[in-house]
């Protein structure tokens, strides 16, 4: 039997727009020609899988059917969220619609996750199929290259073949989560892999009163052209609440797939902004190099609402003491240890160390070294030109 694929796609990715911008959720941004969720519909176009079932939300229904056009997917289930009540209650509901046997294993994919190695992530899936039964649960596990306190971890012990959940720790601070790692420790994606029945009956053991009101939502909704539209009055009974929280941290028979892949999910700028450093020369163009008296910098690439760059300082440069009216500014230092001032404050920052320059926010960046310096830079804002530029000193001379 094929593997169903669920894909959760009604977050908002609201961590990325914190000037209050009203933008595209992070699933459905331009990166250049793609999107986390193509990327993601573009992941289940493989044998191992039958068609896709979305589980959303009304505002995302356009996006989605213009990404699923637009990907060939002509096949396809949208079970949508009345109001949102968490993780516990959409993924439930995704499944209880008719279309899926009792035993039909199915997979849960975030649509905002970008992994680079599908043929790892095939393989294992593979793997682990004929363990999966009416009652456990496998989540995929990314081995960590830093120690971030923006996800979830869990430890495993060895049972036969499999990796056994022992514990979960949820975004634990950096010092823990360094420990964590030398334990052994995974960070938890959000995907999951389990049959029908074993989620059933999970929630049934756990979370009755979701599987009830849940149940009752799917049973009373109105399908038209490949859309569930769930019961309001019966889905919004729901308590709100993670499915980490509401089952993983309850059930006692979870395994763990462990994956050492390149794996993000692109959840602040900083991590969007080394995807561009990585893949940079995809985006440079000559026309798009710009040099100034203190070196140059290059528009790699221009979104909505937001301007991706790489400035790059030579020895002994000195950008103008400055702020901006209309945008906000995210840094990553990727070469060299540039002096930094905001507002009053002055300091050193290291490679792959990161600031945050507010709007309005008086700042200036200095090479002092003999090495060029390099940074990333997202510019947030709804006006992102050379103009929104106030300069208060300037050793050029381009103060007017």
């Amino acid at each position: 039997m094929k593997i169903r694929p669920v894909i959760l796609c009604g977050g908002a990715g609201s961590r990325l727009w914190s000037d209050g911008i009203n933008n595209q959720a992070k699933q459905f941004i331009d990166f250049g020609g793609w999107t986390l969720f193509g990327k993601t519909l573009k992941r289940i176009k493989n044998p191992l899988f039958d068609h896709p079932i979305i589980s959303t939300n009304a505002r995302y229904l356009k996006e989605i059917k213009k990404n699923l056009k637009i990907n060939g997917i002509k096949k396809y289930k949208i079970v949508l969220e009345p109001e949102k009540k968490n993780t516990a209650p959409a993924i439930l509901a995704s499944v209880l619609i008719k279309d899926i046997s009792e035993s039909q294993p199915i997979i849960f994919l975030s649509a905002d996750h970008l992994i680079e190695n599908t043929y790892k992530f095939y393989k294992e899936i593979k793997k682990h199929k004929r363990f999966l039964n009416e009652n456990n649960i496998f989540i995929f596990g990314i081995k960590p290259n830093s120690s971030s306190d923006q996800f979830g971890y869990f430890i495993t012990k060895k049972n036969k073949n499999l990796n056994q959940v022992s514990k979960f720790i949820e975004k634990p601070n950096q010092t823990t989560a360094s420990k964590i790692i030398k334990k052994g420790g995974y960070w938890n994606s959000g995907m999951f892999f389990l049959r029908k029945d074993s989620l059933i009956n999970n929630y049934k053991k756990y979370q009755k009163n979701i599987y009830n009101n849940s149940l009752l939502a799917v049973n009373k909704s109105k399908y038209k052209n490949n859309v569930y539209y769930l019961d309001k009055k019966a889905f919004k009974k729901n308590p709100s609440k993670s499915f980490d929280y509401a089952i993983l941290e309850k059930t006692k028979k979870i395994n763990a797939i462990k994956l050492n892949i390149t794996w993000s999910d692109l959840g602040s700028w900083k991590e969007i902004l080394l995807m561009f450093n990585k893949n940079k020369i995809k985006y440079i163009k000559k026309k798009n190099v710009y040099f100034r008296p203190w070196g140059s910098y290059t528009n790699l690439y221009s979104g909505k609402n937001f301007l991706i760059k790489e400035l790059s300082i030579k020895p002994k440069g000195l950008l103008s003491l400055q702020k901006h009216y209309h945008r906000s500014e995210h840094w990553v230092i990727t070469q060299g240890v540039p002096k930094i001032t905001l507002n009053k404050k002055f300091f050193l920052k290291k490679p792959y160390e990161t600031i945050f320059i507010p709007k309005g926010a008086i700042h200036r960046i200095q090479n002092p070294n003999k090495k060029i310096v390099k940074i990333m830079e997202a510019q947030i804002g709804s006006i992102l030109k050379e103009t929104d530029i106030v300069r208060y000193e300037d050793i050029y001379g381009r103060i007017n």
